[in-house]
């Protein structure tokens, strides 16, 4: 790994992050294809909180904080700052500090797969971070890392610049360059569920709507009353 600090990464446009912002991270990401879903074990650490920004991403040493003090000043409106390290660590890298300066330079959140404490001081605040672990654990500030590099976490690279999604079911990232598509997609899949919302509110069925019953079929499902399932049991030998 190189230490570097990148200054001026791309960002996707602001137009774009607006619109992603009001879909949720659920449908944009079966919107692309179940892509780009940061796994479960990004938490948010309050409830109800959803954002949408531009990535400013910190690669960090195991309990070592330092490149997250050199990311805030890259950081600015409508950014998301996104943090990992550069092996498992779940130490408390990020606080109510860090969301203080965070804040005053119009940052919309954090995401970090490690580590957050000051966790009733950011929910009293009301600064939306998810985190892979609460951990009062202190860190450092010595080893030199990276700002504004590619990372990866879930299995997921997150260049900066891309389009971070987060609320309650978890967090996504939407690479800058598919974000328009994203969008399209996106009011496509709203338009369908919100089809589909009307149908199901009026009695209609998943089995129907999704052409389901054909699946089962196909499977080899049956449909038994009780009777015939008790007799089937008892012919085959096994325990009802």
């Amino acid at each position: 790994m190189r230490p570097v600090i990148v200054t001026d990464p791309p960002r996707a446009g602001a137009g774009e992050v607006a619109a992603l912002a009001g879909m949720g991270v659920a449908t944009v990401h079966e919107a692309l294809g179940r892509t780009g879903y940061l796994g479960p074990g990004l938490r948010p650490v309050q409830e109800g909180a959803r954002i949408a920004g531009t990535a400013v991403t910190a690669l960090c040493w195991p309990g070592d904080n330092l490149m997250i003090h050199a990311a805030v000043e890259q950081c600015g409106p409508g950014d998301v700052l996104v943090v990992t390290t550069t092996s498992p660590s779940r130490d408390g890298l990020f606080g109510e500090l860090f969301a203080t300066a965070l804040r005053h330079r119009g940052v919309r959140g954090a995401v970090l797969d490690a580590g957050v404490r000051d966790v009733a001081a950011l929910r009293a605040m009301g600064f939306p971070v998810w985190s892979a672990a609460v951990s009062a654990q202190g860190t450092v500030k010595a080893t030199a890392g990276a700002v504004n590099v590619p990372l990866a976490i879930g299995g997921r690279t997150i260049h900066p610049g891309d389009v971070i999604l987060a609320d309650d079911d978890g967090v996504m990232c939407v690479p800058r360059t598919a974000a328009a598509a994203a969008v399209t997609a996106g009011r496509a899949r709203l338009a369908r569920e919100a089809a589909t919302r009307e149908a199901f509110g009026a009695g209609e069925l998943g089995l129907d709507r999704y052409g389901l019953r054909r699946t089962l079929a196909d499977l080899g499902v049956e449909y038994l009353t009780a009777a015939e399932y008790a007799a089937r049991q008892a012919a085959e030998g096994e325990p009802g």
